[in-house]
């Protein structure tokens, strides 16, 4: 019975860290100054979609770094359609288990907000923004494996 008892316990809890509802952001700039303020922290901002083949395939490099790199913080900002935040998003996000900080972007006003990412973003996805302080390394493309990112990212960060 005690075992039963704490399996259910675990059970419990693990559900409720991964059903965690990333947080809603219509504005870029307002992401920007919410996420991405501590200028002691380095960040790495990967910009991607559920509906996007090459962004979902480099997610768990992603997640590894955010489990074994403890020097950045990963971000990963979902470009996905607001109106399938319920049906496709969180689903998404539950079943693959992910753990490192989601937040979805909604700000449609693209020609405003992508140069301020980088000046020569075409806003193709998947992207990744390594930030800290004023320090800004764009990579519009995506990653063949941890270790090329996990390389990338520490190169790129220092």
């Amino acid at each position: 019975m005690r075992w039963f008892l704490i399996m259910l316990f675990s059970l419990f809890f693990s559900n409720a860290i991964l059903a965690q509802k990333p947080v809603v952001y219509d504005s870029y700039s307002v992401l920007e100054e919410a996420i991405l303020n501590d200028k002691n922290t380095t960040y790495v901002v990967n910009f991607w979609a559920t509906w996007c083949a090459p962004c979902v395939k480099e997610l768990p490099y992603f997640e590894k770094l955010n489990l074994e790199n403890k020097a950045v913080k990963v971000v990963l900002v979902s470009l996905d359609f607001k109106d399938q935040y319920e049906s496709r998003l969180i689903p998404f996000l539950k079943k693959k288990a992910i753990q490192s900080q989601v937040v979805l972007l909604t700000d449609k006003n693209y020609n405003h907000w992508l140069p301020k990412v980088d000046k020569d973003w075409s806003g193709s996805i998947p992207a990744t923004l390594i930030v800290k302080g004023n320090k800004r390394i764009f990579a519009e493309r995506d990653f063949a494996s941890y270790e090329e990112l996990n390389n990338y990212i520490n190169t790129n960060s220092n």
